[in-house]
């Protein structure tokens, strides 16, 4: 994933402005995470600090295998991920719409917020227990935007230039799956994937994808940038991934 994600979040091919790492490379080193989950919370806290200043420097991606603050660890698939704010972070709506759509944070702050609390579970083994989630439900924008007869499907992308996941149409209308604000009873900060990220309750954390800038309603499911390097698509906990864990959903 992207930093925090306790999966792997981002996509596509090497760009200049960061190197994506493979699934072989993330499970290879999992040795590294293993301390996550026993480190004291007061150093885990000072370390997610450090390793949101130091990822920017580090086009492996290897820091998101140290332990995080909170019991998540780092994860990150390019090189640096740009700043978005309240003055400059846009959503958009489109694809096989009636209404395309943009919004600003406070737009999707004014809208119905949904607060979720469920366990975490990365496809790596680590979890993480009663997670609080705030946000708009999905289903909701899509609503909004008016889709269309033939659309099957929702892919999205994210302002770190890398990342994608795709949901089925029926999937993206759960209740249980958010266009997130906030995080943990508070606002998502930038490690975290914010100022606004996809929450994905009932499946593994890399569907989750972090730093979301695009919602674009398609007719079939396109494979995100984990899938294309050999996870399941549809990745619903302990039912997946050849895993057995608990669901969280």
């Amino acid at each position: 994933m992207n930093p925090e994600q306790p999966e792997p979040e981002a996509e596509g091919a090497e760009k200049a402005e960061g190197r994506p790492i493979g699934r072989r490379v993330l499970l290879g080193t999992l040795g590294l995470g293993a301390l996550g989950v026993v480190t004291a919370p007061a150093l885990q806290n000072g370390m997610e600090g450090f390793l949101g200043a130091v990822s920017g420097k580090d086009p492996t991606g290897l820091t998101g295998l140290l332990p995080n603050g909170g019991g998540f660890r780092y994860y990150s698939v390019t090189a640096s991920v740009p700043n978005k704010n309240a003055q400059n972070y846009r959503l958009t709506v489109d694809g096989l719409v009636d209404k395309p759509t943009s919004y600003t944070l406070a737009d999707l702050r004014a809208l119905p917020q949904t607060r979720l609390v469920k366990d975490v579970q990365c496809v790596t083994g680590w979890r993480v227990p009663g997670t609080p989630f705030e946000g708009v439900r999905l289903s909701r924008l899509l609503d909004a935007a008016g889709v269309r007869a033939k659309a099957g499907a929702v892919r999205f992308t994210c302002f770190d230039g890398a990342y994608t996941e795709s949901l089925t149409l029926d999937q993206a209308r759960r209740s249980d799956i958010l266009v997130a604000l906030r995080m943990q009873d508070k606002d998502l900060g930038h490690d975290h994937g914010g100022p606004v990220r996809l929450y994905v309750a009932p499946m593994y954390f890399y569907k989750s994808a972090k730093w979301l800038s695009g919602i674009t309603v398609t007719e079939h499911v396109k494979p995100g940038y984990w899938e294309d390097r050999g996870y399941d698509v549809d990745a619903w906990v302990g039912k997946s991934n050849g895993r057995d864990d608990d669901p969280t959903s």
